[in-house]
């Protein structure tokens, strides 16, 4: 293990924990000798993550926590300061929550209001009740996982995720700005598409072999991304290497954006 990345001695809080993106970002860091705290909502998938952190031989807890709701995300704050650390937190919790595109006069309120909840105010909330533990050890990093579609649109056609993505981008440069003087770092990546979970699954069957040989073609290394891509870019934002980079966002995404 090289040492550029070597994260003993550190605690990371990475909610979305359960599958995909945010399993591979759990795993990334365990596998460089941080203890890991998992967050998610689907408990069985949850345990599967936290077994393959404790498998390197790292501290390892998973916690089943909505986002969404202020008070637990405080309890599982408390819980981390009192018997652990968070010197790093990552936000890869959100998604289209189960929703697919379609024109706006027929999106609610409330399927609006379920998508922004989970991928901006849940960001919010967590680092709310975080930053006073990174504030105290005058370190910390923030890493929120924006998307593509906060960059320029989504594929999806859900205007509440391109929006809530575009949301976490901006917030995400204005608590740099506020946390920097502590000693605390805030970027975002954003990822391109990764075959990572049902959702992207289903969106990928969807578009037919002609539709992802278009999308192939619309890729400068012509492969689809992998968790381990987007967690790679987390631990660079995490590290002790990128203690001058700050507000900063990313595109994990196969040079898409190179491409029109």
């Amino acid at each position: 293990m090289s040492d550029l990345f070597n994260f003993s001695g550190r605690g990371v809080v990475v909610t979305g924990a359960a599958h995909g993106i945010g399993r591979g970002i759990c795993e990334a860091f365990a596998s460089r000798r941080a203890a890991v705290w998992a967050c998610d909502i689907r408990q069985d998938e949850l345990n599967e993550t936290v077994r393959l952190c404790r498998a390197a031989g790292v501290h390892a807890e998973g916690r089943v926590v909505d986002v969404t709701d202020a008070a637990a995300v405080q309890a599982l704050a408390d819980e981390v300061g009192r018997s652990g650390r968070a010197d790093v937190f990552v936000h890869a919790a959100g998604g289209v929550q189960w929703q697919v595109g379609k024109p706006i006069e027929d999106v609610t309120l409330e399927e609006w209001r379920r998508i922004v909840a989970a991928n901006l105010d849940g960001a919010f909330l967590f680092v709310r009740a975080l930053i006073p533990q990174m504030k105290t050890r005058g370190w910390g990093r923030i890493v929120t996982i924006s998307s593509g579609a906060g960059r320029s649109y989504s594929q999806t056609g859900i205007q509440a995720y391109a929006g809530a993505k575009a949301g976490l981008i901006g917030f995400t440069r204005q608590i740099a700005r506020e946390l920097g003087p502590f000693g605390i770092t805030a970027n975002s990546v954003a990822p391109g598409f990764v075959l990572s979970n049902p959702s992207s699954i289903k969106q990928w069957e969807a578009m037919g072999e002609a539709g992802q040989q278009a999308f192939f073609n619309a890729l400068a290394v012509r492969r689809l991304g992998t968790p381990e891509d987007i967690a790679h870019a987390v631990l660079f934002f995490a590290s002790e290497h990128a203690s001058y980079v700050t507000g900063q966002t990313i595109s994990v995404d196969g040079g898409r954006w190179m491409m029109g």
